[in-house]
């Protein structure tokens, strides 16, 4: 339980400190603004009634023999029937399930308009997104094509657009980068190895066996990367794991794609202004290619910046009206598209490689290379990088799918997703891919423009396609100053978050900072290391709400059997010798102390009672008198707030989840130490679990497990009787916080 859910309770405020005089109207708390100062003491007519106890049966538990439950499972899981087969199959292919189903009136035209425009939007970034991942720009296009057929026939999703994602080309790129590096490929000077050979109207690459150059290498890289990451997504869903996502909440991951995005923005800079730099790699790259890029600037190439400035003019004013008009749009203007072919035209006619010496996309075959087996020596290498890279992309993948789902009212299958994300992975390595996944932007424009069913993704794939096949080489001329500001402008989305960020300072400050952390982290450092370090302290933050959590001390709702915050709510009745305590947090060993600290101070300490108790009785016995030492009268000033008369403590357990050993020695010490004091301390709406821990922590004796009540009204009615069994009178009158 959070630790600010103490004052977070959706209680109405009172119009007046009467209230209202009607019995049928709802109970309502006056918020406290001072401290209480007007607490009623709470007062019963009827104090001389014995009072019954609430009695609950636990269920029984099965026991269940381990040997047993393992036979069962093997029994139920192995068993094979026609049935079962049809139902595993169509499980895992989920367009058989589907597909038969589909109504070709209402749903084939928002199909074909969501996947032509969005394949459209595919084919800039694809090869843009090429530079990002250290690939040729051919490798992006098959990888955006292979990862629409495969989702379609594997996904539950059915507007969710698996392909390209920014992020997970820079992951990609860092580690192609350093391989290529270290396979001296950035120092020696190999000779392109890549020949072409006509098949027809279809353009073949053919790499060799024995040489292979950067490019090659590269994708080789890439391809045993992707591999990698897909195996770990499936065995996440083979093994059912999917829980790992909960640890990356949505601060973290926002924050994390915040700060990737300025490594991004960074790394395609050189681009923009045509410079010829190496890329950094390690903590602190993006720091080091400023510097570079600064050193540098005064390389700059005039008709590459010209260019950059040029799209910037028109894809910015562009993408602001599709996004402010897009309810009026029946598509988006495809400007990329637009600022693609423009300025390949305007490349190949003004020869501004030969004029200018603009770097340009080169040759981008068609057709498709053979398959090739990823490198599985280089797997050792790679293993590493691939976890955060599965860990990410199946995280945005399966948020997406289930924020959609959400909106439309179709379920989706987390475990499901995670196949489909692996296999989207694994398949294409072997055709020369890099790594997918969901990516929000095309998502959104999938769902604006009409997507039912995954059936767009193939219309997405064909357009791919039909660029792989016949219009590919025409973009030999496109200008890689065009392909990074189109990756830039991509990242608006990612960078508009500050923005948010006032918003989610006044509803969770803890998630600012989460937010603030990982994206320094993951721009300033690296994006494995900025992941890695979000992760660790979003877990740190949820330790640190629990080591030092709200706490209070309870009053009764005039006209019912309700308890709150004495320091957060007025008029609240008190009863005099009683105090109720609570705890919002679990009680365990780092807030042990914290718990400990908390309740003497709200109530009385019992260490020092007794220790005056014990020094007042050796005064009488050396001065056979019964004045009180200075000491003494001290040690009665401080503990004035809090008189003896005190003789029950109620602990309010409904806001502690679980104890572990620590927490029930402390409840054992606490009880001891007040019990030495002729103060009994009761235990009140303890959860089932938390029974179970005392009770095999031994807390109580079978002959007091009448000290654990079903509520705190109880435990309070309980303390009442029992002094009156003793015949103790407690006196009337009103009683202070010392809140």
């Amino acid at each position: 339980m959070s630790s600010e859910s103490e004052e977070q309770h959706d209680l109405s405020p009172r119009d007046s400190a009467e209230g209202n005089d009607n019995p049928s109207s709802g109970i309502h708390l006056e918020p406290q603004k001072e401290s209480s100062t007007d607490l009623k003491q709470f007062e019963t007519n009827d104090q001389c009634r014995p009072y019954s106890r609430i009695h609950i049966e636990r269920q029984e538990k099965a026991n269940t023999n381990f040997k047993e439950f393992v036979i069962t499972k093997l029994q139920k899981n192995c068993q094979c029937s026609p049935t079962k087969a049809k139902n595993t199959v169509v499980g895992f292919f989920p367009v058989f399930q589907w597909l038969p189903k589909y109504n070709l009136k209402k749903n084939i035209l928002g199909d074909l308009m969501s996947g032509l425009i969005v394949g459209i939007l595919l084919v800039p970034q694809s090869i843009a997104y090429s530079l990002l991942a250290g690939q040729e720009p051919i490798y992006g296009l098959y990888t955006s094509f292979f990862a629409s057929i495969i989702y379609f026939l594997l996904g539950t999703s059915r507007h969710i657009s698996v392909g390209i994602f920014g992020v997970l080309c820079l992951m990609i790129g860092e580690v192609v980068d350093r391989e290529v590096h270290k396979a001296g490929y950035d120092t020696a000077r190999i000779a392109p190895s890549l020949g072409v050979f006509s098949n027809g109207s279809t353009l073949l690459n053919q790499t060799s066996d024995t040489i292979c150059d950067k490019s090659c290498y590269a994708i080789t890289v890439g391809s045993t990367v992707t591999f990698m990451a897909g195996v770990y997504q499936v065995a996440m869903g083979f093994f059912q794991v999917g829980f790992v996502s909960v640890y990356l909440s949505d601060a973290l991951l926002s924050g994390f794609v915040t700060g990737a995005s300025f490594t991004i923005l960074t790394s395609q800079a050189k681009y923009l202004l045509g410079l010829s730099l190496p890329r950094s790699n390690g903590v602190g790259s993006l720091i080091t290619t400023w510097i570079h890029i600064f050193k540098n600037i005064h390389k700059t190439n005039l008709c590459d910046l010209i260019t950059s400035l040029l799209c910037l003019l028109v894809l910015v004013p562009t993408k602001e009206l599709n996004e402010h008009f897009k309810s009026k749009l029946k598509a988006p203007i495809p400007i990329e598209l637009i600022v693609v072919v423009a300025a390949t035209l305007a490349s190949h006619f003004g020869k501004l490689n030969e004029n200018y010496n603009s770097s340009v996309a080169g040759h981008i075959p068609t057709g498709f290379m053979p398959p090739k087996a990823p490198d599985w020596k280089l797997i050792p290498n790679v293993a590493i990088d691939a976890i955060a890279i599965s860990v990410i992309g199946f995280a945005i993948t399966v948020s997406l799918s289930e924020m959609f789902a959400k909106k439309h009212g179709y379920t989706v299958r987390a475990n499901q997703e995670m196949y489909a994300i692996g296999f989207c992975n694994i398949i294409p390595s072997f055709f020369h891919c890099f790594t997918t996944s969901a990516a929000l932007a095309k998502t959104l424009v999938k769902e604006s423009t009409g997507c039912q069913t995954q059936l767009s993704g193939v219309v997405t794939a064909l357009v791919l396609l039909l660029v792989l096949l016949v219009i590919a080489p025409l973009f030999y001329s496109l200008q890689k100053s065009v392909l990074g500001v189109i990756t830039i402008i991509n990242l608006r989305g990612a960078l508009r978050k500050f923005r948010d960020l006032p918003k989610m300072w006044r509803v969770s400050r803890m998630d600012t900072v989460i937010w603030f952390v990982t994206m320094l982290s993951s721009a300033l450092l690296s994006t494995e290391l900025g992941l890695l370090v979000g992760v660790c302290f979003s877990m740190f933050s949820v330790i640190l709400r629990t080591q030092k959590p709200k706490n209070s001390l309870l009053g009764l709702v005039e006209e019912s059997e309700i308890f709150e915050s004495t320091s957060a709510y007025k008029n609240l009745q008190t009863k005099q010798g009683i105090k109720i305590f609570r705890f919002v947090a679990p009680l365990y060993y780092i807030n042990k102390e914290c718990f400990k600290s908390a309740l003497y101070k709200k109530t009385v300490n019992p260490v020092l009672i007794k220790a005056a108790q014990r020094k007042a009785a050796k005064r009488k016995i050396k001065e056979e008198t019964v004045t009180l030492s200075g000491l003494q009268d001290e040690v009665s000033v401080q503990l004035s707030h809090a008189p003896l008369e005190l003789h029950t403590i109620v602990i309010d357990c409904s806001a502690i989840q679980f104890l572990d050993t620590a927490g029930i020695h402390t409840l054992k010490e606490v009880r001891r130490d007040y019990k030495a004091i002729g103060i009994q301390v009761l235990l009140a709406q303890c959860n089932p679990s938390v029974r179970d821990s005392l009770t095999r922590g031994e807390y109580c004796r079978k002959e007091e497990e009448n000290l654990l009540f079903y509520s705190v009204y109880e435990a309070m009615a309980f303390a009442v009787g029992s002094q009156n069994e003793k015949g103790i009178c407690v006196p009337n009158g009103l009683s202070l916080s010392s809140d």
